[in-house]
């Protein structure tokens, strides 16, 4: 209803008028150009006032009317247009009885004295359209003051779409085939439909709500057990406001002792806005047959080898099948529960006993696994299923199934032994052997202990020579050996690859670990044939004790390895107890490791060149470049004292790395001093070999250093053949390719693969110091050498001996064609000094 305006135009013109007139004081036309826009001011906020209400107003969704204090119509907004299908000028001015024909007499009075308790005035009627039809509405009116009179605004809620569901709702529920009641929030009955009335036993003519009255009845869970009211689905969907889904209930009524199973699924009703539920919905269905059609599918499981049995607690009265005493395998027939007991063992007969009265006592299902004996001894496990049900007297009885599980009994143990067992050579593996220590040196009864670590030598030799069959034959003869010397006196494991373990007690005998290990030796001093060969293997052994030499498992194995690697040291085929001058030992090493790691860095090392000579003229003609290591705690060293350590901890790249660049520059010296030399030849690791790429590595040395490639020779071992890896081939075309000289070091002394050899585009070999020492005088070096001599010979490669120390050694060479050799003979490893002197007065 819109504020009034009340001439406001008129007296505005007037007060121009005045305000022109000059007659009039000034003071006098001053004041009355002040009203004039305090007027225009007022005007103004009356009309934003006015359009506010009017947008507010119709914005309403619902028809709302403004009623004087007699009924008359003052105002309706857009809605209430658009339901009445009236404009609003035909409306206002009207009694409220045109839009609500059917209103009785002095129903406005009720309305007032609602209104005047400060209280909204609710009512549902019908309302009429332009057209005469009608529709229910919710009229929502309250009062309200304006230009001093009392005024009523009435909101009227169409309830056509309400009744209509509400309708649809009462139909759904009358021809639905499931059960539905509705309880409110006190737990009151609501609603029932047909269905529900007739699924529960009840006539039609009955008062449901006696009918379901609580004492009449039993609820039940699926195992017969009495569910207290307040785990009933409904109640705690009331009280959670979360739905349930299909719970099995068993509704057992006391008058007619007829128990029916339910499936039964709760949903909460919440009023609009409301978080607590107002009203729960149950919906269920009759499953009693369905139940008893399971109850046949167990006992169609007795012909799957699954026996049935049911037991009357009150009566203490027994039924098998005739498959479940199959299973039992007793000659007399068990009639109560303790004669079925009898043919358990002790533990598992107490077990079976407390599980029964459990499921007794609490209606809780009985799934319980164990052991007995039948008549004729045989040993059985079987597992037992059972459940609780409740008679139509509410005597008790467990019904269940009886099934013989003897076979996957069988078959899990077999699984962990087999996943305890090495399957190669069927003796324990690492981890049951790790798990046993670990047992005994927490259980300090059986602490002390001791760890023998087993090592077979030269099996690489066997697995790479003869192949991979070979290799697991070797394994197996050796872990039956190894059983065979330890028997009883402790347990065996394979602990990996060629390693084995052996785990004994001391607390009895203190020298048993010893007395083992001599005779494991001793069952390997007869040779391993394979096929029409024969070899010769031997085994290093390393003994740890507990808790001296280690208090936890990683830790004693640790120091058997240890110790074992020290007997490989001093001599294989040997055994070697770990000991503080052993640890001392460890202690070294880490030291030297260390210390080799921050060499480079500290400028320790140093070049030596040793010559290698023309053995009929004595002519230097190249030299090959010796690392040696200055330390400060340790000394001078030699190649052989600390490359080992290198090699373990992967400095030997780095190092590797620094000789090859130091003797390009030391090359490229020479040179630049005149004097002249052919190469300078250079080893490589084959952990250097495997590293960043070779053949870039040597092209940026020598581009760095200016020489050419045939200023350079690179020694490899005999590993770079063996293990053939995949780009072996390529680095060293590419190398040779440059003009690198290609030579493999210490031929002879390996396990060489000749046709890898042959493939190889190398140019020659070294006669390894170790047979070159022995000649002339002992046969057999004579054979390797000249076996290595014919091989360079027929494969058109180049030959330089090592270690050549006496006069008889160099004529023995080039008797063979041998024309290079270096060694003592000559001269030791000279410093760049000394070997530049050499140089000069060779040219000399």
């Amino acid at each position: 209803m819109p504020p009034a305006n009340d001439g406001a135009a008129e007296i505005v013109s007037a007060l121009e008028a005045a305000c022109r007139d000059l007659s009039l004081p000034a003071a006098t036309r001053a004041l009355l150009g002040r009203t004039r826009d305090a007027l225009l001011a007022e005007t103004a906020a009356a009309e934003t006032a006015r359009l506010r209400y009017h947008a507010l107003f119709d914005a309403v969704p619902d028809p709302v009317s403004i009623l004087d204090e007699d009924g008359i119509v003052l105002d309706l907004n857009k809605a209430g247009m658009a339901a009445y299908r009236r404009p609003r000028a035909e409306i206002i001015g009207q009694p409220i009885e045109v839009l609500n024909p059917d209103l009785p007499k002095g129903h406005l009075k009720p309305v007032w004295e609602t209104i005047r308790r400060g209280e909204t005035y609710v009512i549902e009627v019908a309302n009429m359209r332009a057209d005469g039809t009608r529709f229910p509405v919710e009229v929502h009116s309250a009062g309200f003051s304006h230009d001093g009179r009392d005024c009523i605004v009435a909101v009227a809620r169409d309830l056509s779409a309400r009744r209509d569901a509400e309708l649809r709702y009462g139909q759904l529920l009358e021809v639905i085939d499931k059960g539905i009641v509705v309880h409110n929030a006190d737990g009151g009955l609501v609603q029932v439909n047909a269905a529900a009335m007739r699924l529960l036993g009840a006539d039609e003519k009955q008062d449901f709500r006696s009918y379901l009255r609580s004492e009449a009845w039993s609820i039940l869970d699926e195992t017969g057990h009495r569910i207290p009211f307040e785990q009933l689905p409904p109640v705690q969907t009331l009280r959670t406001g979360k739905t349930t889904d299909s719970c099995v209930l068993g509704l057992y009524h006391k008058p007619e002792r007829r128990l029916r199973w339910l499936s039964v699924s709760t949903v909460p009703l919440f009023a609009p806005g409301g978080r607590t539920p107002r009203q729960v919905l149950s919906l269920f269905s009759d499953i009693t047959e369905l139940k008893r059609d399971s109850a046949l599918f167990d006992r169609a499981q007795a012909l799957a080898h699954i026996g049935g049995w049911e037991w009357e607690v009150d009566r203490d009265a027994l039924y098998l099948t005739d498959e479940a005493l199959r299973i039992l395998g007793q000659q007399q027939v068990p009639r109560t529960i303790e004669e079925m007991l009898g043919c358990l063992g002790e533990s598992c007969r107490q077990r079976l006993r407390d599980a029964v009265q459990h499921t007794v006592s609490q209606r809780a299902p009985l799934d319980i696994e164990v052991q007995g004996m039948r008549a004729d001894g045989r040993v059985f496990w079987v597992r037992i299923i059972g459940g609780a049900e409740v008679g139509q007297s509410e005597a008790i009885s467990i019904t269940g199934t009886l099934q013989d599980i003897t076979e996957r009994k069988q078959e899990q143990e077999s699984l962990r032994v087999r996943a305890r067992t090495d399957p190669l050579t069927g003796l324990l593996n690492r981890d049951a052997i790790l798990a046993e220590i670990g047992a005994r040196m927490e259980d300090f009864t059986l602490s002390r202990i001791a760890v023998l670590y087993i090592d077979l030598d030269r099996f690489k030799m066997v697995n790479d020579v003869l192949g991979h069959s070979a290799g697991d034959d070797l394994l197996m003869e050796s872990a039956q050996r190894i059983a065979g010397a330890v028997g009883s006196e402790g347990l065996v494991a394979r602990f990996g690859g060629d390693e084995f373990l052996v785990v004994c007690a001391t607390q009895d005998d203190d020298a048993r670990p010893e007395r083992i290990a001599d005779a494991i030796l001793e069952s390997f001093g007869d040779g391993f044939r394979f096929g029409k060969e024969e070899f010769a293997i031997t085994a290093s052994i390393g003994i740890a004790r507990a808790p001296r030499d280690g208090d936890r498992p990683q830790a004693l194995i640790h120091n058997a390895d240890a110790a074992m690697y020290d007997s490989k040291r001093r001599n294989r085929n040997g055994w070697q107890a770990y000991s503080p001058e052993l640890a001392q030992s460890q202690e070294d090493k880490l030291r030297m490791e260390t210390q080799l790691r921050r060499a480079a860095d500290n400028d320790e090392f140093r070049l030596v060149f040793q010559p290698q000579v023309d053995l009929r003229h004595g002519r230097v003609v190249a030299a090959e470049a010796l690392i040696r290591w200055q330390n400060h705690h340790f000394g001078e060293m030699r190649p052989d004292h600390f490359i080992s350590h290198a090699e373990n901890t992967g400095d030997i790249v780095r190092i590797g790395s620094w000789v090859l660049r130091e003797a390009c520059r030391q090359a490229a010296a020479w040179r630049d001093a005149g004097l002249g030399i052919m190469r300078v030849a250079v080893n490589v690791s084959y952990r250097q070999f495997l590293g960043d790429d070779l053949a870039a590595t040597v092209r940026g040395v020598l581009e760095e250093h200016g020489l050419p490639g045939a200023a350079l020779e690179l020694e490899f071992t005999e590993r770079v053949l063996i293990e053939d890896a995949p780009d072996t081939l390529q680095t060293f075309a590419t190398l040779r390719d440059m003009g690198v000289v290609l030579t493999i070091d210490d031929f002879g002394e390996g396990y060489s693969a000749l046709n890898y050899l042959r493939r190889l585009p190398i140019h020659g070999l070294k006669l390894s110091q170790l047979f070159v020492e022995g000649v002339p005088g002992n046969q057999s070096d004579v054979a390797v050498c000249q076996a290595v001599a014919g091989i360079a010979r027929s494969l058109g490669l180049g030959l330089v001996a090592e270690g050549i120390e006496s006069e008889a050694q160099r004529q023995f060479m080039l008797q063979l064609g041998v024309p290079v050799g270096q060694g003592f003979l000559f001269a030791p490893g000279l410093t760049p000094d000394e070997f530049a002197h050499r140089l000069a007065a060779q040219s000399g």
